[in-house]
């Protein structure tokens, strides 16, 4: 945090700059981030305490913002309710942790010894974070037109929140499997493993055709008419939902917690370095849209090498083949919502109208193609309807 924070006052609140009052209270964020224990909780597999402190924390930040945010000039008081949200939502955890940490020895800690093995997790974070928020910088740097700034973040952000459906497993998953394979039991690692390709499969497809669908109505109703550009480029950028879903798997549940830092390393920093190469070239040329296809093929390129490491544990070709029936309700949905596309108008009703047809199409068609892990869901929500009946 010292680090950070020294880092941060001297290359952006110590310089004098329009900006200057926003950076000093996002000081706050990188202090509230030290207080993060979310990671305890995650290991011990406790996510109802984070699932309800987020919960809580992202409602009331809504209605705060709602409530004091009123004119351009109260943007400092939209930076105060975030940063505090972060602040007060960290600080709430630690409230849970006298039931499961007893007091602890200063003396007797030896903290030096987790310096190497977190340096390994620490540089892909970096790489990571390089490839997501360095686009922003570099259309702002190389763009003299910063609308398309607001354009990429605005298209980025919807992406995200729907990003944040299909990758949640991962986070549910990784001290399961990390529990797993200290028990070396590899028969039911595989078998997780196919469940989660099978998760991100079943979400995957149907939300990115269904963002290509939905923007031309979305786009307008959300942001209004000022953003049309964002339309193309949330078309464009949706793949990485699939793409950062597989990774997701491949990556943060097998190879981080079964010890291959390494090769998990090795592939988001390849990905880093094919998105700085290819915004290099793309975005003078076509600014936010170049950044959009330069992140989809730096998600490519990361699954791909993930996809290669673990060729031998896992039978590439089968997991795949997991894919079709996925592929092609997602493309019957699309076909049926493109053509009621042309009689709906664009309202908030017609687009919801649209997004129930496309869900009650893709859904169908699995039922019909007996999908097994759609009748997996089927029969344990039946099973569990049926016990809450008798009783």
């Amino acid at each position: 945090m010292f680090i950070s924070l020294t880092i941060f006052y001297f290359v952006f609140v110590f310089k004098q700059n329009e900006y200057q009052i926003y950076y000093r209270i996002l000081l706050l964020e990188i202090i509230g981030n030290l207080f993060d224990i979310s990671w305890f909780f995650q290991g011990l597999e406790e996510f109802k305490k984070t699932v309800m402190r987020n919960t809580i924390v992202k409602i009331l930040s809504l209605i705060s913002i709602f409530s004091f945010v009123k004119t351009r000039d109260d943007l400092y008081i939209y930076f105060i309710i975030y940063v505090l949200s972060i602040f007060i939502g960290n600080i709430s955890l630690w409230f849970y942790l006298p039931k499961y940490v007893k007091k602890i020895k200063i003396k007797e800690l030896n903290v030096f010894r987790h310096f190497k093995p977190t340096i390994a997790l620490f540089i892909p974070q970096i790489a990571i974070q390089v490839y997501t928020l360095l686009d922003k910088t570099m259309i702002g740097t190389i763009i003299a037109d910063k609308a398309e700034v607001g354009y990429y973040d605005q298209s980025q952000k919807i992406i995200k929140v729907v990003l944040t459906v299909v990758t949640s497993l991962g986070t549910v998953m990784m001290p399961r499997i990390a529990n797993t394979y200290a028990e070396g039991n590899k028969k039911k690692i595989e078998e997780y493993m196919s469940k989660s390709f099978n998760m991100v499969f079943f979400l995957a497809f149907p939300i990115v055709f269904g963002i290509i669908i939905i923007s031309d109505v979305f786009v307008p109703i959300f942001f209004g008419d000022g953003y049309i550009p964002v339309i193309n480029l949330m078309k464009v950028i949706s793949p990485i939902i699939l793409l950062i879903g597989l990774s997701n798997v491949t990556g943060t549940q097998y190879l981080l917690p079964t010890k291959r830092q390494k090769e998990f390393t090795l592939s988001v920093v390849f990905g880093a370095c094919v998105n700085f190469s290819l915004n290099m070239f793309l975005i003078p040329r076509y600014g936010a849209l170049g950044a959009s296809v330069g992140t989809v093929l730096a998600e490519l390129t990361v699954s791909c090498i993930q996809a290669y490491f673990v060729k031998d544990d896992f039978n590439i070709k089968n997991i795949i083949r997991l894919s079709w029936k996925y592929v092609f309700s997602s493309l019957i949905m699309f076909a049926i919502c493109s053509v009621c596309g042309v009689f709906i108008h664009s309202n908030w009703i017609s687009a919801i109208i649209q997004i129930g047809i496309g869900g009650l199409t893709y859904i169908t068609v699995l039922l019909i193609l007996k999908d097994s892990f759609l009748m997996d869901i089927v029969n344990k929500l039946l099973i569990k309807f049926n016990i809450r009946r008798t009783r």
